[in-house]
């Protein structure tokens, strides 16, 4: 968290309310919704206060800290209205199971529209409203099947590990492409190839060759919904086999 000269942390951007309009018709929500197309658009490494300020128009970087305090509290808002956009039963039915499994579906899907979200989130306390929230869901489930408060909020970070690690290596793969120059499925295509006949060299990899001259099994959706299977089995696993306490 960044401090100030003083040393003490800088105040999380929930504990300020959005300035009222004054002269300018810039508003916080206006500040996050472009900031969340810069990093769409550019990743992490795009999000500048600077190409912020560009795209809402003609404003200077100074003029959007009055409405987020320092970038922290923009990432913040930015994360929390990502959260925003993962669909939440209004309250946990009677299948525990599908209920982690909409939510982490859900969140999957959030994070592969916004791939800058699992790079940033690890980065900033999960205290917005809308985190918050889901984290609270997440937590009624698992506890009203059993399971300690403790135990649930390990299998929520588990969770979340999994769907933010997924996403984190899906962010890496897209950019080390970009970087070599990889956009098309022709140019995959020859890279791979290359890297079979690196493996064939020598006969020392025999199965690996094999694999890579027809590659084969789950695409990334498939995979993440196989180990998210294998999570929740898990999870189940150390759950009371009678479920809850009537």
């Amino acid at each position: 968290m960044k401090e100030n000269p003083e040393g003490v942390p800088a105040p999380l951007i929930w504990t300020r309310p959005a300035p009222r309009r004054r002269h300018s018709p810039l508003e916080r929500d206006d500040i996050v919704r472009a900031a969340i197309a810069v990093a769409d658009e550019g990743g992490p490494q795009g999000l500048t206060m600077a190409a912020v300020a560009k795209r809402l128009g003609p404003y200077t970087p100074m003029a959007l800290y009055r409405h987020v305090l320092s970038k922290d509290g923009l990432v913040d808002l930015m994360l929390d209205a990502v959260t925003a956009e993962i669909p939440l039963p209004a309250a946990p039915g009677a299948d525990w199971r599908a209920d982690l499994h909409t939510v982490a579906d859900g969140s999957w899907a959030v994070v592969k529209r916004h791939l800058w979200f699992a790079q940033l989130a690890p980065t900033r306390p999960p205290l917005g409203p809308h985190m918050m929230r889901r984290t609270e869901f997440v937590l009624q489930v698992l506890v009203g099947r059993g399971a300690t408060l403790g135990e649930a909020m390990t299998y929520a970070a588990l969770l979340d590990r999994h769907i933010l690690g997924s996403a984190q290596q899906e962010a890496e793969e897209l950019a080390m492409r970009r970087r070599h120059g990889i956009h098309t499925p022709g140019q995959l295509a020859a890279a791979v190839t290359a890297a079979r006949e690196l493996a064939a060299e020598g006969g020392r990899h025999p199965l690996l060759a094999r694999w890579m001259e027809a590659p084969s099994g789950p695409g990334l959706d498939e995979q993440f919904a196989l180990s998210l299977g294998f999570l929740v089995d898990g999870i189940a696993a150390r759950l009371p086999r009678g479920g809850p306490p009537d």
